[in-house]
């Protein structure tokens, strides 16, 4: 649609539009057609908008329903699988990407409607790349709560002054003290999860949050149609990265990456291992894995991102 304003620089005069009786000029030069096309564009506004109201009601009614049937708002694995959804079904020349983001803000807005909405973030990036990041999945509007530190942000978790928290992704080369994933390993009460990665969709723009994270909360993921696992793992100082894959693979699960931690003056190893599909505690594959000193933990998951470029398939 174009803008009816004229710019410093739009100086050329506009061809006069035809007049007829029933077609006549609109008062800023444009043919008298745009004013119909304004209409209609309203029209559908107006039709959007009734139908966020109906969706609210709808939302309204399930936060009612759960006053007798206490529940987590938060849903991440049901919110991927809407987004997967309308990226399967969507053509036309509004990009993609768009859609995601529109329905990220929306989701968040539904899920503050559910309660009260915290979440906390761990930011250790000087330019406020993990708020940024955190911001553009749980909302413009959502409070949030900066740490300096995974412990702080754990901790509101654990307390419940935050619904979630957002984390720095694990790497190798991270030190004990930002190794918050071994806490996890601990099962203290309340069981903490990862409950998805972030960001949710690609490819970047330029000047768009690009930091990997990881979200955590008190309660396990749900699964969607794609999903990675998080197992936490004890093994002996000297198994090697090589025989703890073989190991995994043997017990039939899909190694993705994993991590290995050797810190100094610790009697053991941990070993993050991120595996292919959504793993349950009780899965007997987890018993099958060998190299380990106890049966490894399942750390949590997270429904894979998707590629905001091209339609989705499988959701």
């Amino acid at each position: 649609m174009m803008d009816s304003s004229t710019t410093a620089t739009d100086t050329a005069p506009r061809p006069a539009a035809a007049t007829t009786g029933d077609s006549p000029p609109s008062p800023d030069g444009w043919p008298g057609d745009l004013a119909a096309l304004r209409g209609e564009l309203d029209g559908i506004d107006n039709a959007i908008h009734d139908l966020l109201m109906r969706r609210a009601g709808i939302v309204g009614a399930l936060a009612a329903s759960r006053l007798k049937t206490p529940g987590v708002a938060l849903r991440p694995g049901r919110e991927a699988e809407i987004i997967r959804r309308l990226l399967g079904r969507h053509h036309g020349a509004l990009p993609p990407a768009s859609i995601v983001r529109i329905w990220r803000e929306l989701l968040a807005a539904t899920t503050s409607m559910q309660g009260a909405h915290v979440i906390a973030v761990c930011e250790t990036d000087g330019a406020g790349g993990y708020t940024q990041v955190a911001r553009e999945h749980f909302g413009a509007l959502t409070p949030m709560r900066v740490h300096s530190s995974p412990a702080q942000a754990l901790a509101d978790v654990s307390s419940g002054r935050a619904s979630a928290a957002v984390l720095p992704m694990p790497s190798e080369t991270e030190t004990p003290r930002a190794a918050w994933w071994t806490a996890l390993l601990q099962k203290d009460e309340p069981r903490i999860h990862v409950i998805a990665r972030l960001p949710f969709w690609a490819p970047r723009p330029e000047g768009a949050p690009g930091l990997p994270a990881m979200v955590i909360a008190a309660f396990a993921p749900d699964p969607s149609s794609a999903d990675r696992s998080l197992l936490g793992l004890e093994v002996a100082l000297d198994v090697s990265r090589a025989r703890l894959t073989a190991a995994v693979i043997s017990a039939g699960l899909q190694p993705e990456q994993i991590i290995l931690r050797r810190d100094p003056g610790a009697p053991v190893a941990h070993a993050l291992v991120e595996v292919e599909g959504s793993v349950a505690e009780d899965d007997a594959r987890l018993g099958a894995i060998t190299s380990v000193l106890r049966r490894p933990i399942v750390l949590g998951g997270y429904a894979v991102p998707v590629d905001g470029a091209r339609p989705q398939t499988g959701a």
